[in-house]
């Protein structure tokens, strides 16, 4: 907007509207640059346009009941004696549906690189002491605690007010009280760095679904270990990522530098193709945000300590602005389709029963709502009935496609589910199969690929080892060689979709890929399981 002085009541309407339907399709967000004509040329205002203008802005703002924020301020060198302005504004507000935005971030790094560390600072609140005391609330293990490792995946959460100031656990004890006063919420999936602990990593990544990565990487070992395997695999996933350079106080600034310089280089190599933008200032976080959700190919780096506390703020000054990657319209699409939740983990709670968690891919989801579960270990789909959803901790009636939730199902006997299950809605009769062909790409192997093979295969939320039994047109596969593989599952049958990206692993065996064919068990043979009582099923 060039500029907003006193506008007519017939004006200050339209505005209003406009700003309405700006916020539905950045899913209430907006940035506002005021100065600006719409041509992009940078005009400026003076100091009394500006306030004026600022001032109509925030009317605007109540009157859709929405938050300002200003983001930055700049001088425009114009040729008047007058100092002239343009402004970024944000203006956030919490969506009518009371469904904050929810970002998830996978955070990646080598060992030791101070993953776990830099979460427990962002979302407890307060800088570590140098010996791992902020990580201690992250673990789930006793035996994380120990090595100092994470093994597991875990979530934390870092809410934004629609002020854009940070809503962490310093304020608000719990987590409902987090989410009740956040706009914008931040899910960071912790994931383990360690290379024992690879196929949970994949897993991390490959069934939660995640906005965006966030590549850690400590300054003074630089890129080792499992961090090129990191960046490799959000590039095979094609997760936009971020990095973040830790533990800057424990080096001097050459070699700091010389990590920057490191990463550049291999940022641009032709695999690649990044273009590394480093953050230095305020400035330069709330450009890279805008920049990065626009075009995947910009890779901002931050370097920060968590002991210090050095340039932290610049990192919560990104993740404050950045947009989410789909529009509103993508959502409500993906809403139309029937329901599909994908199984990622299974609980026991006492006085509640079994407890799944997971992500709903498409639809709605209500409570009380009656789906059914499989494909169980001989191709079957058990009825079951949704009792109660949470989402972060927090009691909810519906869910939204994209959402990730845990669904309490009663007294559905645990036995029956698995990791990779998908829960559907009883119409649309699921495709299950334990043949499949895929399109591959061989990224790594000692010697060559060929039939009779066996890989660990990940598709979303489904892990199991497959056999390959068919290569087309070629009899063995090296390293960089692409090719239609046929695989065959060798436990049980999986719900697949075609399309769906791939990635499968043995040792030291990485190839990516997609789902191009599946052969189709039809559920009709199968027929639906009615479920008598607890766990039981009718013969």
């Amino acid at each position: 907007q060039l500029k907003l002085v006193n506008p007519s009541q017939y004006r200050f309407e339209h505005l209003v509207t406009q700003m309405k339907w700006r916020l539905q399709e950045g899913r209430g967000e907006a940035v506002y640059q005021i100065g600006v004509e719409d041509n992009g040329l940078l005009v400026g205002l003076s100091e009394e346009e500006m306030r004026a203008s600022l001032k109509t802005l925030r009317r605007m703002a109540e009157k859709v009941g929405a938050d300002i924020t200003v983001l930055r301020e700049r001088e425009v060198d114009y040729d008047s004696d007058v100092p002239r302005k343009i402004t970024e504004v944000l203006v956030r507000k919490v969506p009518d549906n009371q469904q904050f935005l929810d970002l998830r971030v996978a955070v990646l790094g080598n060992v030791d690189s101070g993953k776990s560390t830099l979460l427990g600072v962002l979302t407890q609140g307060e800088l570590d002491n140098g010996r791992g005391r902020a990580r201690l609330n992250l673990f789930r293990h006793l035996h994380e605690i120990q090595s100092g490792r994470t093994s597991s995946i875990s979530f934390e959460i870092l809410g934004f007010n629609s002020k854009g100031e940070v809503v962490n656990y310093s304020d608000s004890r719990t987590a409902e009280e987090i989410c009740e006063s956040s706009s914008k919420m931040i899910t960071f999936i912790d994931l383990a760095g360690h290379h024992k602990y690879l196929k949970t990593t994949i897993f991390g990544l490959t069934s939660y679904c995640p906005d965006f990565a966030m590549l850690v990487v400590s300054a003074n070992t630089g890129i080792a270990g499992t961090t090129r395997e990191h960046l490799g695999l959000a590039m095979a996933l094609k997760v936009p990522f971020f990095i973040v350079i830790s533990k800057v106080d424990l080096c001097s600034k050459a070699t700091v530098e010389r990590t920057v310089k490191q990463l550049e280089r291999i940022l641009k190599q032709p695999g690649c193709n990044k273009l590394p933008l480093l953050v230095n200032s305020d400035d330069d976080a709330v450009t890279a945000a805008q920049q990065f959700a626009q075009s995947p190919n910009i890779t901002p780096i931050f370097t920060l300590s968590s002991v210090s506390g050095e340039n932290l703020d610049l990192l919560k000054v990104f993740l404050n602005v950045l947009p989410p990657l789909t529009n509103s319209k993508e959502q409500e699409e993906l809403m139309q389709q029937l329901t599909e939740f994908q199984v990622d983990e299974i609980y026991t709670v006492p006085e509640v029963g079994t407890v799944v968690g997971g992500t709903l891919s498409s639809g709605i989801c209500r409570e009380g709502e009656n789906l059914v579960v499989g494909p169980t270990d001989d191709g079957k789909f058990l009825r079951l009935k949704v009792c109660s959803i949470q989402r972060n901790r927090s009691a909810c009636r519906v869910l939204r496609a994209g959402q990730a939730a845990t669904l309490a199902l009663g007294p559905f006997d645990r036995a029956l589910l698995r990791k990779g299950m998908v829960m559907v809605s009883p119409e649309m009769n699921p495709t299950i199969c334990s043949v499949f062909e895929a399109e591959i790409v061989l990224l790594f192997h000692a010697t060559t690929f060929r039939k009779g093979f066996q890989v660990t295969v990940h598709v979303g939320n489904v892990r199991q080892t497959a056999i390959v039994e068919k290569i087309h047109g070629k009899d063995k596969l090296r390293t960089g060689e692409k090719a239609v593989v046929r695989f065959r599952f060798i436990k049980h049958p999986e719900y697949l979709k075609i399309g769906a990206k791939l990635l499968f692993r043995e040792g030291v065996t990485k190839g990516i890929g997609h789902v191009t064919d599946l052969q189709a068990i039809t559920t009709k043979e199968n027929g639906l399981e009615e479920s008598l009582g607890p766990g039981q099923l009718s013969f």
